[in-house]
């Protein structure tokens, strides 16, 4: 399994709106890819910002290159995140998967 992850920054009053827009974006985007295995969004409070990470999961590189093309440590991006402010990082990492427990509390 492979994790692929991207950061952002948006300003704290755009912060709800773009995770709804993210989800309509994004995830909505990752789901319908052949290989996605599952995703979560992390919130950190910064100064007047929020960052927001965004943890994929895939089944290989293949899936993950069908989802965001040749280039895949280039960030997807989509013609309205300007409207949230983002300052997003343009490139992703990704990595191997080597450990994956959840607790049966977290599962469900």
């Amino acid at each position: 399994m492979i994790a692929r992850e991207w950061k952002c920054q948006v300003p704290e009053v755009h912060s709800e709106g773009f995770t709804g827009y993210l989800h309509e974006t994004g995830i909505k985007d990752s789901t319908a890819t052949p290989g996605f295995l599952g995703a979560q969004i992390f919130r950190r409070s910064l100064e007047c910002k929020v960052e927001l990470t965004l943890i994929t999961y895939w089944d290989n590189l293949a899936s993950i290159k069908a989802f965001a093309g040749d280039d895949i440590s280039k960030a997807r991006l989509y013609p309205e995140d300007e409207v949230y402010e983002l300052e997003p990082e343009l490139t992703v990492q990704h990595y191997e998967v080597i450990e994956h427990q959840l607790s049966s509390k977290l599962q469900g």
